[in-house]
């Protein structure tokens, strides 16, 4: 059985800096976090507090996707024309033939490149979206992660100068005219303040801004006659998507309410008792709408599982650490990381986790925190109706959703169908008669449930290469008992009781991954395998020259059953 204990868990110091009491930031303190005397927090020389700002930034999300609001007419044409040839040219082409969504994928990618910063960005949104998007819009689309050529190093100098009100020579010793990275909305330099420490600047793009209210008004005028035009996710059609990358986009033009999220993420770490995963310091002073200051933290990137273990490093206890920490914020605190990806996490060489990059961040209400609560938390016990519930009170249903019909007319209640057993056209056909009657239910995705999913889907991804051999069963028992331990009381205050290990319904788990009960284990490439053959099985449905690849991978799965 799998330790339930937080791996990683070094103690707090009480010798340490000060302002870890306060936030799971790192032990080598570059400078001493308080908040209380972080001037850009607070309204100051005109500027409004980060509370209001973040009001500020959601209304202006709700007014650029008002139907009422009328978008630039030259940006609409501009928009028209990118999308429009590829799209006319894809309808001619490959609209209706087996090649459809990849060819209307790889159309769209150069479109999107040629149409800037805003549309990159919905396109590196999408391709971490892997499960919620369609596959060959996320495989194609990862290509805009690494294709955003930096600002001269002009511009960044003026926007950093503008910003923090003097000469760069004033601030830093030296500034890497180089960027380490380089996004769709800013990029990140190397410096040296001249007070000697070592840190990451982040430089807004200078025209962003007004082109990201310019593009998310166009793009909600125009989202409305691309419903049931092109194969998008069918809970993710284009309005609703618009609608939820405004709400996203617009707060990462502030980073002074990137940098309150990094000290209300790490505060959430510290009160759980854990410091498995840390959140670099913010700057105390040099932090403006434009430009964040903040502390460097070195380590492996995410994907080098290899190098980390060549270290000694545990690499399944670091992504287990990752998921209690990410659950936790979500399901207790109601405030996580929304873009968890290999681009925002790195592991440093003591095993913990650094998180970066805080522009996407989910904050839930109380009802909706509970709702996700309960949601985990019916998952456990097979309980569906409870699971439905908090569906709808997260908003993926209507209100006055009858919880009962929506049970019995998606089939509910009856056990867990295996895919492998189905054909092509059976799978198919179950697939087309779930998303029509959730559609008939007005179902959505909302924006704090679509950044839930993505996140648990690339942590889920993520054992590819960090816990392959790890048994994904003896992990969900581990990380209840975990939370029974550690948070049981509160969560039995807050909706009437708690799961249990020995009433966690691993039978129905295990019917949920299309496994029987004789599989006293399960791992993730035992889990590969059968989505392998699913995929092929879809894939020889749609073009049947595949078919050939549907039988390898049929003989991949019996093959070890034999044995």
């Amino acid at each position: 059985m799998t330790d339930s204990s937080t791996p990683l868990d070094p103690p707090f110091d009480p010798d340490g800096p000060p302002d870890l009491a306060l936030g799971a930031f790192t032990p080598a303190a570059p400078w001493i976090v308080d908040p209380e005397t972080m001037t850009w927090r607070f309204a100051h020389d005109g500027e409004p507090s980060v509370g209001v700002l973040r009001d500020q930034a959601a209304t202006l999300a709700r007014t650029l996707v008002h139907p009422e609001h009328l978008p630039s007419v030259r940006r609409v044409l501009t928009v028209l024309y990118r999308l429009g040839i590829p799209l006319l040219l894809w309808g001619a082409r490959e609209r209706g033939t087996p090649e459809s969504r990849a060819g209307l994928s790889r159309r769209l990618r150069p479109a999107f490149e040629h149409l800037g910063p805003t549309y990159i960005k919905l396109g590196q949104i999408i391709s971490s979206g892997d499960g919620i998007f369609p596959e060959e819009l996320v495989r194609e689309f990862h290509q805009l992660r690494d294709r955003v050529a930096p600002e001269p190093f002009t511009v960044v100098r003026r926007t950093v100068e503008a910003d923090l009100g003097r000469p760069l020579a004033e601030v830093f010793t030296s500034f890497d005219r180089t960027p380490i990275a380089s996004a769709s909305i800013a990029q990140v330099h190397s410096a040296t303040l001249r007070t000697g420490e070592r840190v990451v600047v982040k430089v807004q793009r200078s025209r962003v801004a007004p082109l990201v209210r310019l593009d998310i008004a166009a793009m909600a005028w125009l989202a409305p006659f691309l419903v049931g035009r092109i194969p998008v996710a069918a809970l993710t059609n284009p309005p609703s998507l618009v609608e939820l990358f405004a709400e996203t986009i617009v707060e990462e033009l502030d980073f002074r309410l990137e940098a309150q999220n990094m000290l209300d993420i790490a505060a959430v770490f510290a009160s759980t008792g854990q410091r498995t995963v840390v959140v670099p310091r913010p700057h105390p002073e040099l932090v403006t709408r434009r430009v964040l200051v903040m502390e460097h933290l070195h380590g492996f990137s995410w994907g080098d599982a290899a190098g980390m273990q060549a270290a000694g490093i545990d690499t399944a206890a670091v992504l287990r650490a990752s998921l209690i920490a990410f659950l936790e914020g979500a399901l207790i605190y109601g405030v996580f990381h929304g873009d968890l990806h290999g681009g925002n996490m790195m592991v440093q060489t003591d095993g913990t986790v650094a998180l970066l990059d805080f522009g996407i961040t989910a904050r839930l209400d109380e009802g909706k925190r509970q709702a996700f609560l309960r949601l985990q938390m019916g998952a456990s016990s097979n309980d569906v109706t409870t699971q439905i519930e908090a569906l709808r009170d997260l908003g993926a249903l209507p209100a006055d959703s009858d919880i009962e019909a929506v049970i019995r007319d998606l089939n509910l209640e009856r056990p867990p169908i295996d895919p492998t057993t189905l054909s092509a056209e059976q799978m198919v056909d179950e697939i087309r008669e779930v998303t029509k009657a959730l559609l008939g239910y007005g179902a959505r995705l909302p924006k704090e449930l679509m950044l839930f999913v993505k996140n648990m889907l690339f942590l889920n991804g993520a054992m590819a290469t960090m816990a392959p051999d790890v048994d994904i069963l003896g992990e969900v028992l581990a990380i209840i008992t975990y939370f029974n331990e550690h948070h049981g009381d509160r969560i039995a205050s807050e909706i009437g009781g708690v799961v249990a290990a020995d009433a966690v319904d691993l039978d129905g788990y295990r019917a949920a991954l299309g496994f029987t009960a004789d599989n006293d284990t399960i791992t993730f490439r035992d889990l590969q395998a059968r989505r392998e053959l699913i995929t092929a099985r879809l894939e020889a449905h749609q073009h049947p020259k595949r078919r050939a690849t549907a039988l390898r991978a049929l003989y991949r799965f019996i093959r070890p059953q034999r044995h």
